[in-house]
């Protein structure tokens, strides 16, 4: 018996027809376009100059986190909220998530005077054509150093001065941005250590407590972080600690 290529299946509204046939659109290849990126020689020194800033600023944006974290509020609030989470006795709550995306959030809200000022001073002029790149760049950084510069400790300062081994300086504004970058660095993990260990005492407090407690009933062999975290938990709520912590951060910037 010849079968047919064409195979009918019966339903209740009608025929369906399968052919064994393949599709044309199916024998047509995806074309996939070509990216080539080449290097060649050119008269005009302009279109020289535009590749190496290009090459420039993809390497500001690679290096944006970098930055972002060096030279703003982000370290000493993503430290001291770490602090808060480990000293409740909570590994994973908040997660990381949580807190990163809380702390960029801070950081938007503290800098925000310094940045409006950056867009003020410089970034405004130089989308009007105004100034040209480089006053706008000096523009810029004025109100980044000064915000620097009242968080950074003047032990600090002087650290990276010495090792720097240049002339000490005589104003604020002869210190040298690549030595007044990393002196802030360690000023804010300097405070924000000394934020986190205010924050464990309380609860370091109630756990000794809890745990001579225990001692005394003689239950040794329960871990005192079981009883523990429940009331230190309590602890934070009762005195609305998130309330506390985060307007202490803030605040800390003024």
């Amino acid at each position: 018996m010849i079968m047919d290529r064409t195979l009918t299946i019966p339903v209740l509204t009608g025929t369906f027809l399968f052919s064994t046939e393949p599709a044309a659109a199916a024998q047509e290849t995806v074309k996939i376009p070509n990216l080539t990126i080449s290097l060649g020689s050119s008269g005009d020194p302009s279109q020289l100059v535009s590749g190496i800033q290009i090459l420039l600023l993809l390497t500001v944006l690679a290096t944006a986190p970098a930055l972002l974290m060096m030279v703003t509020s982000f370290t000493r609030v993503v430290v001291v909220l770490s602090f808060v989470r480990r000293a409740i006795g909570t590994q994973t709550t908040p997660p990381n998530q949580v807190l990163i995306a809380l702390s960029l959030f801070l950081t938007v809200f503290i800098m925000s005077p310094v940045w409006q000022a950056m867009n003020r001073n410089a970034l405004q002029p130089y989308m009007a054509q105004q100034i040209g790149q480089g006053e706008a760049f000096r523009r810029a950084i004025v109100p980044l150093r000064s915000f620097m510069l009242a968080q950074t400790r003047e032990k600090d300062l002087s650290l990276f001065v010495e090792m720097a081994k240049i002339e000490r300086p005589r104003n604020a504004e002869d210190v040298p941005t690549h030595v007044l970058i990393p002196a802030f660095a360690i000023s804010e993990l300097r405070t924000s250590f000394e934020i986190g260990f205010l924050i464990y005492v309380p609860f370091l407090i109630l756990d000794m407590v809890i745990a001579s407690v225990l001692m005394s009933m003689g239950m040794l062999m329960l871990p005192p972080i079981v009883i523990s975290l429940p009331f230190k938990l309590l602890l934070f709520v009762l005195v609305d600690g998130w309330y506390l912590v985060v307007g202490s951060l803030v605040k800390s910037f003024a």
